[in-house]
């Protein structure tokens, strides 16, 4: 298994703590809104490669944060937290948003894009006193200090590589970076606790050795990552934006604490675009899950659309592109049909070819999960089972490919093409002896039967054979 390691910026090998075990972090949601396209689009790949690592034999343990706390507006430690900003905005406490959006979440993540649950799925706000002692910790060691009326901020000058993940250049950032929170020592030291405004109570704030406040962002992953995978993870994943702020943060505090490396490998996916343009509400380009059920879209299309590029290039959507990725879904899955109009194994099927496609597959995800090069290999695939008589498609490596499919990208191809009742197979029959008697009248006329069953024919050069109708 290759991977892209975004701290040396080569596709490596993958080395494992314990061997036959990974232990992968993904950086959640924070729930003070609702989530777009964008948001869900590491979540797909990151579903994959769960699935790939569980194929190559691994056991994979994974953990997931909610951020329901303590991410501000700002990633230089200045402006509101967007939990608190979120719940002024619907009339709401933070706590009511955070269980409001939690909750569609949820229904997205689980239901809607049937994404694998994390073994570990924990709310920032769960694990409050173990960030007060993570953060005591750090202060034993000489890693903080107080800024009046601020907080308790970490001190990066006492970390000779900080910033190694985003190569960041740290002396021509205090150049050229105005300091936006008086009191800092540098403009890369960053919050570990904030305080609490004077003059106004949140919804969400606790009492701490520093005073009355509230964790930094960054804490929480770290926390988090350390209290249910270990001072040492195997992966760490994420977006490309959090990588010179939010991961550099999570690295300096877990390695300043711990003084080993905090994880091996850390991947970054990229984003997406709408129309060509960056996501932002300013614009009201937002485009959600349910705008895409709503225009009678699959989501297993939407899927498609994410995995035909690569983690690490940025995308783009329209609706023109979510057209085309729809109209691949239900080719796929008239192909996934066929299973049931063939017979086993028999001396003159075609085998081998189809078997070395799941094997080509497993190879292009094993490759920093080249998710493009995996959906080429599948159509290229189908359309030479297409090309065959139905004689010669052998049943039992269809279903072989179906099912990795499912497997490793989670696209089901199997649930939605159940086999015809018994009398839509008469009526196929039927219409097959029409046609062979020439009698196109009946043939039409049996055709039209089948169309109200929502069963479409499809005369070829070798069989006449049968798909389900779908409305999009």
């Amino acid at each position: 298994m290759k991977l892209h390691n975004t701290l040396t910026g080569l596709v490596e090998e993958l080395h494992t703590l314990q061997d036959g075990v990974v232990r992968l972090y993904t950086c959640g949601l924070t729930v003070y809104s609702q989530p777009h396209i964008g948001n869900w689009l590491g979540y797909i790949y990151w579903d994959v490669l769960v699935k790939v690592l569980e194929t190559e034999g691994y056991a994979v343990e994974r953990t997931q944060n909610i951020t329901d706390v303590g991410h501000l507006t700002s990633d230089d430690d200045n402006g509101e937290d967007k939990m608190e900003k979120g719940a002024r905005s619907e009339g709401l406490t933070a706590w009511n948003v955070a269980e409001k959006y939690i909750s569609i979440a949820n229904h997205e993540a689980y239901e809607l894009l049937n994404l694998r649950h994390p073994n570990h799925l924990i709310r920032a706000t769960e694990l409050i006193n173990e960030q007060i002692q993570f953060s005591q910790a750090l202060e034993s060691k000489g890693l903080t200090y107080i800024i009046e009326g601020e907080g308790l901020y970490f001190d990066t000058s006492k970390l000779k590589d900080y910033g190694k993940l985003a190569k960041l250049d740290v002396q021509g950032l205090e150049a050229g970076k105005r300091v936006a929170v008086n009191g800092k020592r540098l403009v890369t030291d960053f919050a570990i606790w904030k305080f609490s405004p004077k003059d106004s109570k949140r919804d969400m704030e606790w009492e701490s050795p520093w005073g009355v406040g509230f964790p930094g962002w960054h804490l929480e992953c770290s926390v988090i990552a350390r209290q249910t995978l270990g001072d040492q993870i195997d992966i760490h994943t994420g977006g490309i934006d959090h990588i010179p702020v939010h991961h550099t943060n999570e690295i300096a505090q877990t390695e300043g604490l711990t003084g080993k490396q905090f994880a091996h490998t850390w991947l970054h996916n990229n984003h997406i675009k709408i129309d060509g343009k960056k996501i932002s509400k300013s614009i009201g380009n937002i485009v959600t899950l349910q705008d895409i059920i709503d225009r009678g879209f699959n989501m297993d299309a939407f899927k498609l659309l994410a995995l035909s590029k690569h983690y690490r290039t940025e995308g783009n959507f329209d609706w023109t592109i979510l057209e085309a990725a729809q109209n691949r879904l239900h080719h796929w899955l008239e192909v996934a049909t066929l299973r049931h109009q063939t017979h086993e194994t028999g001396t003159d099927t075609e085998v081998q070819p189809f078997q070395a496609a799941v094997g080509s597959i497993h190879e292009a995800l094993r490759n920093d999960l080249d998710t493009p090069g995996a959906l080429s290999i599948i159509d290229r695939t189908f359309k030479k089972i297409e090309s065959l008589p139905l004689a010669k498609i052998d049943r039992h490596s269809l279903i072989q490919i179906l099912e990795t499919i499912r497997d490793v990208l989670g696209i089901d191809l199997l649930s939605p093409t159940p086999d015809i009742d018994d009398e839509a197979k008469r009526i196929v029959l039927e219409r097959r002896r029409a046609r062979e008697n020439k009698d196109w009248s009946l043939s039409d006329t049996l055709r039209d039967q089948l169309e109200a069953k929502n069963i479409l024919l499809n005369d070829g050069a070798h069989d006449t054979t049968w798909r389900h109708r779908h409305t999009r």
